[in-house]
């Protein structure tokens, strides 16, 4: 299995992307443990599966997760991590988003093989074959899995099935 799975936020994690919110964006409310609104009502929503698979990857201490964004508005995405909560299953009460991860790196860069490049400064000891990487834009995937790192291209976020893609992965 992998020892570092690292998410892209925008259109990976949740809906809409954030500069798609110009105009409205931060602060936002929480509507619901998956769903937020920003200033002028506009919805946030995580795609597919994504609350629950990282409720799955909080309850595992073996792996590391990181965020891997490029995203135009990295405070908002902050607070989007912060006031959207996982889905434990059978239900009751989810943990932050923010707490799913163990490293934060969302800010701009050429590609995001620079975002890769400081997780293995962290940690020297894994390789980048033992990292799996998800993004909803191809170019990003293109870049990553050039660098060795295993990607999975899900233009539907999270979903069950590109979970499983990713873990199949590293059979």
């Amino acid at each position: 299995k992998p020892k570092i799975v690292a998410f892209d936020l925008d259109g990976t994690i949740w809906e809409p992307d954030m500069y798609m919110l110009w105009g409205g964006g931060a602060p936002f409310t929480a509507v619901g443990a998956d769903v937020l609104r920003d200033r002028v009502g506009k919805k946030v929503s995580l795609l597919g599966e994504s609350a629950r698979i990282l409720h799955e990857l909080k309850e595992d201490p073996h792996t590391i997760v990181a965020w891997v964004s490029c995203t135009d508005e990295p405070t908002w995405a902050e607070e989007c991590l912060h006031k959207f909560r996982t889905l434990p299953p059978g239900g009751g009460e989810g943990v932050p988003l923010k707490a799913c991860a163990d490293m934060s790196l969302i800010f701009k860069a050429h590609s995001k093989t620079e975002h890769f490049r400081r997780i293995k400064a962290a940690h020297p000891g894994i390789a980048y074959e033992e990292m799996l990487f998800f993004d909803n834009e191809r170019g990003n995937i293109s870049d990553v899995s050039a660098i060795g790192v295993k990607c999975v291209h899900c233009p539907h976020g999270i979903t069950r099935t590109a979970w499983e893609q990713g873990l199949r992965l590293f059979q």
